[in-house]
């Protein structure tokens, strides 16, 4: 099985990286490779990054527990999410969580003409920047101090495990400081670096990546060092240089551009625990690139290949998109399978505890109060909680995406947008038909855990196809 090596750089890499998971969680196709995501973020208590991590290593519990040998049925969490390195975060030198950046740098101890030369590349406010809550926009500060990442252990240890088939795909923005900054020395490093391990392999491999830019503002604030009226002016000056040492050179293979120019003004945070963005739809678009690379970029490209997303249908002045507003490919990639964890999440949430003592499929299966009070079943409780809160991020974020009815206020086959279930006559309705599918589901599976995740994708599989 080949892999796939996600970097995700900075907040936008973590966010990118949970809209990912999600769609890997509802089965969303990626082929026979396993995505090893790896973290590149000084922040390292950032809230988009511990949120994220947390998101995958429950995934990854979650299909510790499973197989996929090609006699399961189940696709929920059927990509398996490595990690290579602890806690999928590639570390910085510690010192960058500790000093300001002229402290980093040694100011202090440099000649006379040499702090002069510092003097001129960076600003008093530069060389006073603590670095412990990322770059803050200023990517000429992030370009020095990612230079180091490549000698690390963990990075090393990447490296060493890369094999010949893999891949990489790297996430990041282009308007802020770690993002704008990280992506060139990254794939500087994957292409030149001769002293890296597998350095033949790596130079060879296929290399895609996504660049975000702008979607979204952040508040003004004077005592903050962020400020978002300058995102579209460096925006253009890393285009221009991207045109010529990215594209330029072909030392990437697909490049990927997703924007918005209706931009949500978030809190001005800079960083740290309150630094957690509510999920957008450019993170989700930036997710299917990932999904779109793993399934149709296999060899190198020359020249590099670009490409950008639409929507279909999006008249003027609407701001809140559903479904079928995609075009029908993308809308064929995610509507079955978001469909599928969206009624399996439902039913978990609102009838499970009710009815698992009674019915025939848990029953027979001896699904009992001790499985569902078990670890595992906590940690889809974790998963699905979280699922339907970056549903709710989605559609309260500007611009919205509304995929879903959340709320209890409908018939349940009623709460997908724009698409009208269909009906018989005396068919039963909403969590009982879901019962009286699970009770007709075969029964497989060589544990519980395993047992229980066949029936409910098989069970989810069938409603979505008798229903839509």
């Amino acid at each position: 099985m080949s892999k796939v090596y996600v970097f995700g750089i900075g907040g936008t890499g973590s966010r990118v990286l949970r809209s990912l998971t999600m769609l890997l969680a509802s089965g969303v196709d990626c082929g026979n490779d396993s995505i090893v995501p790896i973290i590149i973020d000084p922040d390292a208590s950032g809230g988009d990054l511990t949120r994220t991590v947390s998101l995958m290593r429950c995934y990854s519990d979650i299909r510790s527990k499973l197989t996929f040998d090609g006699t399961s049925q189940n696709e929920f969490f059927k990509t398996e999410i490595n990690q290579v390195v602890s806690g999928f975060q590639l570390p910085l030198d510690n010192k960058v969580q500790t000093l300001k950046f002229q402290d980093y740098m040694g100011v202090s101890s440099m000649t006379p003409n040499n702090q002069c030369l510092m003097s001129m590349l960076f600003s008093d406010k530069n060389l006073n920047a603590e670095m412990n809550v990322g770059f803050k926009g200023n990517p000429n500060i992030g370009s020095v101090v990612l230079n180091q990442f490549s000698q690390s252990r963990e990075f090393i240890e990447f490296a060493n495990n890369f094999q010949q088939g893999d891949r990489i795909f790297i996430i990041s923005s282009i308007f802020g400081g770690t993002g704008a900054s990280g992506f060139p020395l990254l794939l500087k490093t994957l292409r030149a670096n001769r002293t890296i391990p597998n350095f033949a392999l790596i130079n060879d491999a296929v290399i895609g990546g996504i660049t975000v830019l702008p979607y979204f503002n952040v508040k003004q604030d004077n005592k903050s060092e962020i400020d978002s009226t300058t995102f579209i002016s460096k925006t253009k000056s890393a285009l221009s240089y991207y045109d010529k040492n990215i594209s330029g050179n072909n030392s990437i293979d697909a490049l990927y551009y997703i924007a918005d120019d209706i931009n949500n003004a978030y809190d001005n945070h800079e960083g740290g625990a309150k630094q957690k963005n509510a999920a957008h739809l450019v993170e989700l678009i930036s997710a299917l690139a990932v999904v779109d690379f793993v399934n149709n970029v296999n060899g190198r490209l020359n020249p590099t290949i670009h490409k950008e997303f639409g929507i279909k249908n999006l008249p003027a002045g609407i701001n809140d998109i559903i479904l079928s507003d995609f075009a029908k490919s993308t809308e064929n990639i995610m509507r079955d399978a978001l469909m599928r964890m969206f009624f399996f999440t439902k039913y978990n949430k609102n009838c499970l505890e009710k009815q698992y003592e009674h019915q025939p499929w848990a029953i027979d299966r001896k699904l009992d109060k001790s499985f569902f009070n078990g670890n595992f079943y906590k940690n889809i409780e974790m998963f699905q909680n979280d699922f339907f809160a970056w549903l709710g991020e989605l559609s309260s974020n500007n611009r919205k995406l509304t995929m879903f009815e959340l709320g209890d206020n409908c018939d349940l086959f009623d709460s997908v947008k724009d698409y009208k279930p269909k009906k018989k006559i005396l068919e039963k309705k909403n969590y009982v038909l879901i019962d009286s599918v699970l009770s007709k589901q075969e029964q497989e599976g060589t544990s519980k855990e395993q047992s229980y995740m066949n029936l409910f994708y098989s069970a989810m599989k069938e409603i979505v196809s008798q229903k839509f």
